[in-house]
């Protein structure tokens, strides 16, 4: 795992070695580098491990019980709301699979550049008998086409990347060695924006589906 600042730009290079499980330890590094990013950036840029993004919750966590895991669960959230409603831009670099809570992840951010290869993207929750909290039916219902939302949460349909652009977790798919360079000019462009008014409008766009997470993790 690391986070650096350079020419505006806050950079994680998220990498357990593993899956990028989101953990309590990926939480705890994500938002100390938003509270870096947002007093020293202009933009922030997400890049996972090569072949995977992140492959959802930590369940090993979730595995100690119901309050364990809805402990872990609703720390995510708040980091999926700060993220949706960060006060700058958001680029993530989808650097292969990305299911659950990796395909939120994907969602909550602005603009989502994915890797080309025989990965899968998407929300798998009804697959393994899970119902989504709150936030998964807001940013599921504020990102991806109406067209797609049946298939992607309800039917629990994997995309490849190719297909994860029609289906909203993508903004774009590249080659797999163009995908950080692509990243960085994305967030470059982007921090030529006036950033106050940026984060305004992101806030302002969101503000109802933004209520509704924040209320249900009250």
């Amino acid at each position: 795992m690391d986070f650096s600042i350079d020419g505006g730009i806050g950079v994680f290079q998220i990498d357990d070695g593993k899956a990028n499980a989101v953990s309590h330890s990926l939480i705890d590094f994500m938002m100390n580098g938003l509270d870096q990013a947002e007093a020293n950036a202009a933009a922030v840029v997400l890049l996972g491990r090569p072949g995977v993004f992140s492959a959802g919750f930590d369940l090993k966590e979730i595995a100690k019980g119901p309050e364990e895991g809805a402990r872990l669960v609703n720390r995510g959230a708040r980091l999926l709301h700060r993220l949706f409603g960060f006060p700058m831009p958001v680029v993530a670099g989808c650097t292969g699979h990305a299911i659950a809570a990796g395909g939120f992840l994907l969602l909550a951010s602005d603009t989502r550049i994915g890797t080309q290869g025989d990965f899968r993207l998407g929300l798998n929750e009804t697959a393994i008998g899970m119902v989504l909290p709150v936030f998964g039916f807001e940013l599921a219902a504020n990102r991806i086409p109406a067209a797609f939302q049946t298939a992607a949460v309800v039917q629990a349909k994997l995309f490849t990347p190719q297909d994860a652009v029609h289906a909203g977790f993508l903004d774009q798919a590249v080659d797999p060695e163009m995908l950080q360079k692509t990243c960085l000019e994305h967030a470059a462009a982007l921090c030529e924006m006036p950033t106050e008014v940026y984060g305004r409008q992101k806030r302002e766009m969101r503000k109802g589906a933004l209520a509704r997470i924040h209320a249900s993790l009250e």
